[in-house]
């Protein structure tokens, strides 16, 4: 059975489960909602999607809040904070149980909420391994506080640990990035089986809601033909936005400020805006 194939059947197998079967379409969903945003292989563009999407849907009226989970700590210096001076950090609501709400920071973007990384997280899946009720303690801790978001995006780091794991127990969807590159699909059909393995056994409304196409070129005939192998694969799961590769996505976290902060006409913010509206359904109708 070849890669495309498999990764074909382990998405299937995820998507027509029973508990992802009766839910509506992910335009429509209800709030609040959270989403995981996974993939195990590194360098796919989860930590820009987590914060210019994060970012992006806080322009469109939602209430945001991006829960770093990657030791390297990247969306959170991507949205202006720094690791080394935080008091608190998301270690300490994972380890020592301290209310998520004691160590978010608010963003530059109004509406726009940060709960930071920091360096002492890349400890924290050996720390976990002893500790009570260990795959559960995001969930706890988000469910404290998920009526004051409309969107709560968890930016897991790129291996199937304890932490991801975290992350995939407290989420009710997942939203995959997938570069427009060669190997694309490699480690696609691991995190799908994954998932189904945290559905069937810590969370059982976990779903793949949307697959975003990143990194895409223009220029060349591979970004074009993966796109169409993925959506070929995936149907109306792959959303119908792509993001470019673009040099100011690339240079606006060192600046700690997402896109369209930093350049909000530029085709990367463009992309992240309309991927907000489809992901979402629309502007914020919500009051409160």
């Amino acid at each position: 059975m070849d890669l495309r194939t498999e990764v074909a059947g382990d998405f299937d197998a995820v998507a027509s489960s029973p508990s992802s079967a009766h839910q509506p379409s992910r335009f429509a969903r209800p709030l609040p909602r959270i989403l995981a945003i996974a993939n195990q292989k590194g360098g796919v563009g989860k930590t820009t999607t987590a914060v210019n999407l994060g970012a992006c849907l806080a322009t469109i009226g939602y209430r945001v809040l991006v829960c770093d989970l990657d030791p390297q700590g990247n969306a959170s210096t991507g949205l202006g904070l720094n690791p080394h001076n935080m008091e608190t950090s998301m270690y300490d609501v994972i380890l020592n149980d301290l209310p998520i709400e004691d160590c978010i920071e608010p963003s530059s973007v109004r509406g726009l909420f940060v709960a930071p990384a920091s360096l002492d997280l890349a400890g924290a899946e050996i720390e976990l391994v002893p500790a009570f009720s260990r795959e559960l303690r995001l969930k706890r801790a988000i469910g404290a506080v998920i009526d004051d978001y409309d969107f709560v995006l968890i930016d897991c780091p790129p291996s199937l640990g304890l932490l991801t794991v975290n992350g995939l127990a407290a989420a009710d969807e997942v939203v995959v990035p997938v570069q427009c590159e060669y190997y694309a699909l490699e480690g696609l059909g691991q995190l799908l089986r994954n998932v189904d393995l945290v559905q069937r056994n810590l969370n059982p409304s976990l779903a793949v809601s949307a697959i975003i196409c990143v990194m895409y070129d223009a220029r060349t005939k591979l970004s074009d033909q993966v796109v169409a192998d993925v959506r070929a694969h995936f149907g109306d799961k792959v959303c119908r936005n792509v993001v470019p590769r673009t040099v100011r996505l690339s240079e606006a976290p060192s600046f700690g400020q997402p896109i369209i902060a930093f350049d909000p006409t530029s085709r990367g913010a463009i992309a992240y805006r309309e991927l907000a509206k489809e992901i979402s359904g629309g502007a914020s109708q919500r009051t409160r």
